[in-house]
Parts: C-alpha cells; structure tokens; sequence
C-alpha cells in the first residue's frame, strides 16, 4: 500500500506485517529539516512528568513546536526515533501512546524506531524524540491538518 502527500509518499508492502503506529518506508523530496532531539523540558529548564507517557507527549509536543517553527506540520514528519530509559514500560502503553500521536500529529505515520537506552542527557528524562520532516521545495509544509494540539503548543 502506498499513500502519498506533498513531496511524501508512505510505503507499506503487502509483503511484511502490516504496521501499527509507523511506515515501513516513506520517500520524500523537498526542503529536509532535521529536527533536534526533544525530551519534556518545558521553557524553564525543568523536565515536565514523572510517567513515560506524560514524558512522550510533552517531548512530542516540543518536537512538533520546533517543526511548526521550521514552517512544517505533523504530516511532514518523515523519520522519527525514540530514545526510552524504560522500553518496558513504554511497550506496556504502547496503545496510549498511539493514542497520543493520533491526538498530536494525526494518522500519516513516519518510518520508525524506538531504542532502549540507559539514561539521557537530562537524569529525570525517560523519553527523547528526534525527527526528521520533509518540506516541499518551497518551504511549505502540510501543516496541521485538523489535528488537535495540547495547550502548551502555540496558534
């Protein structure tokens, strides 16, 4: 199955399993922003949520204002990787998580990955997103398409 965007087509051979929350391939052709990677610091330097998932959406909300930032929107992911001190416990409430995404970037999934790692730069963060978007050539992005935002996320 491919589904395509501006400049981002999703690739999902009927040959491996189907996917649940990412894209096997995605193929983009544009302007790439190279998104940094988020944990759930908020603006005052302190990591917001002490629970995996309230760490995820918070880290998510803060790669999503950087690519906002960039002029792109949730659809324009193209990559994305997590960094989890707890893989377990993550996988535990990975159907949360979805949730989570579905709420913030909507259900065009990027290609995917998700590491265990043993601490991160920040001692109490337990969650760093890092992405990778696609603009088109001139810049624009697909936005926010109908996706609901958490308040923290400015317009």
């Amino acid at each position: 199955m491919v589904s395509r965007g501006v400049g981002v087509e999703r690739i999902n051979p009927g040959e491996l399993a189907p996917p649940s929350g990412f894209s096997h391939a995605v193929a983009a052709s544009g302007r790439l922003i190279f998104l940094a990677g988020q944990t759930a610091l908020r603006a005052d330097g302190r990591i917001e949520g002490g629970s995996v998932l309230h760490q995820f959406e918070r880290a998510m909300g803060n790669l999503l204002v950087a690519l906002r930032a960039a002029g792109g929107g949730p659809a324009d992911l193209v990559s994305l990787t997590l960094y989890l001190v707890d893989i377990d416990g993550y996988r535990a409430h990975a159907r949360e998580a979805g949730e989570i995404w579905r709420r913030l970037a909507g259900r065009d999934y990027p290609a995917m990955a998700a590491i265990g790692v043993h601490r991160l730069w920040d001692p109490e963060a337990l969650v760093e997103v890092q992405g990778i978007a696609v603009l088109s050539a001139d810049g624009s992005g697909l936005g926010w398409p109908g996706v609901a935002r958490p308040g923290w996320l400015p317009g």
